[in-house]
């Protein structure tokens, strides 16, 4: 009962004793609000978990998906790159031979 009243906000109030019965009862009954208060706050803790751990799971996920997708963009710049580098040594060759083939037909004229 002591308990009880601290809990309402009253600190010095006297309390006379209970009888056997009504301290049992008064005592069963912190005790099953105690317990759904312990289960409740227990549920809440292990959602909080579960949704921390589905967080976390969709953030690697993206953070892979990125990672792979970076890695694929840097593979086609070097793709990209060698096509350019393959495309200007083919077409200075080809330049050079039409500039030459060009200058033979205009001398003919």
């Amino acid at each position: 009962m002591r308990t009880k009243m601290r809990l309402l906000g009253f600190r010095g109030a006297a309390v006379k004793p209970l009888n056997e019965d009504a301290a049992a009862e008064l005592g069963a009954e912190l005790l099953g609000e105690a317990l759904v208060f312990g289960v409740g706050g227990l549920c809440l803790y292990l959602e909080y978990l579960r949704q921390a751990g589905q967080s976390r799971r969709r953030e690697e996920h993206l953070e892979q998906t990125l990672s792979d997708l970076r890695q694929g963009l840097e593979q086609l710049q070097r793709d990209l790159d060698e096509l350019r580098a393959q495309g200007h040594a083919q077409g200075g060759a080809g330049h050079a031979q039409g500039g030459a083939g060009h200058a033979q037909g205009t001398s003919g004229h």
